[in-house]
């Protein structure tokens, strides 16, 4: 009677280190389930619409910028007083086809005119293949875009965006 009880008790002391053993477990499992990325912020996506708009009045070109986050959702918007209305829709969609491609906009133009395969690009709902939109990186992580349009030509809106990057560059990590 005492074996058995033994082997009973023995049988559940198993049955608890197993499932303590389980439980233990479980977490590591949920946490390769759940991932952590970065994301821009709303003090920061202002900041470079603000400095991208300024580096590009300075130049005399008159713009918006669009600052989208990692999933191309607009978080900041600023268009210069005496910019077309156009403007703001060309740096939205320029900010999400950079953010969605983690690529700046202007070489995905210039590899759709070289590359036939790479051609319909331009034919994917809301990409505007137009220079002017550029990847903002933290360390090599896309956290957002900015977007520009109004310069006369994308390379002058490229450049504007990137000045406005390089204004937070600190700030990136």
């Amino acid at each position: 009677m005492h074996s058995s009880l033994r082997l009973g008790a023995l049988a559940v002391s198993l049955a608890l280190c197993a499932l303590s053993v389980q439980a233990q477990q479980a977490p590591a499992v949920a946490a390769a389930a759940v991932r952590t990325e970065r994301n821009i912020s709303l003090e920061l996506a202002n900041q470079i619409a603000a400095a991208t708009v300024a580096a590009c009045t300075a130049n005399g070109y008159a713009v918006a910028a669009t600052v989208v986050d990692r999933a191309g959702v607009v978080r900041a918007v600023q268009r210069a007083d005496t910019a077309g209305a156009h403007t703001v829709a060309a740096s939205e969609r320029k900010a999400w086809t950079s953010a969605s491609a983690k690529a700046p906009t202007l070489a995905m133009m210039e590899n759709a005119q070289k590359n036939p395969g790479a051609a319909n690009l331009g034919n994917i709902p809301g990409f505007l293949l137009l220079g002017g939109g550029v990847p903002v990186k933290a360390g090599n992580e896309v956290i957002g875009a900015v977007g520009v349009g109004g310069a006369p030509g994308g390379h002058l809106d490229e450049q504007c965006a990137n000045a406005g990057i390089e204004k937070v560059k600190g700030q990136l990590g």
